[in-house]
């Protein structure tokens, strides 16, 4: 058996291998995705509040909802394509809507606790990481 383009010669890791790039590629196209509608939600509405971020949320957490729901209860898209759209593309626009659908799904299943454990633990965890970054960040070069 011969080596391919990619150095595999397992056609199972290929595949592992163009998932990787093609959900890499999606990545690259959502965050320029989340580059253009930031640069344009700012010029619209200005920077009174970072209504991009805001924008970008909202947008991704409506459209993973929409692309999980369609692909989970239909054969519309494939588990591969799922991917790319949600790891891929959304990941590159906003990690948030993942947060968003994960917490959406437990509610959904009933796990209403936990769904708002995972909201206060993520929230306070990122908030307390946030500080902790600052003050390593002010320890290292001052400020």
């Amino acid at each position: 058996m011969g080596v391919n383009f990619f150095g595999c010669q397992d056609p199972a890791r290929e595949v592992k291998v163009n998932r990787f790039l093609w959900i890499c590629l999606g990545g690259a196209a959502g965050t320029g995705a989340r580059y253009l509608l930031g640069g344009w939600v700012l010029g619209l509405f200005g920077s009174l509040l970072p209504f991009e971020t805001l924008a970008v949320n909202v947008i991704g957490s409506f459209l993973i909802s929409v692309i999980m729901h369609v692909a989970l209860a239909t054969r519309a898209l494939s588990p591969g394509l799922r991917l790319v759209l949600t790891t891929g593309f959304l990941g590159g626009f906003t990690t948030y809507s993942s947060f968003n659908y994960e917490t959406v799904k437990l509610a959904q299943d009933g796990a209403f606790s936990m769904a708002a454990a995972y909201v206060g633990i993520m929230l306070f965890g990122c908030l307390a990481a946030g500080f902790a970054g600052l003050w390593i960040g002010r320890l290292v070069v001052g400020g």
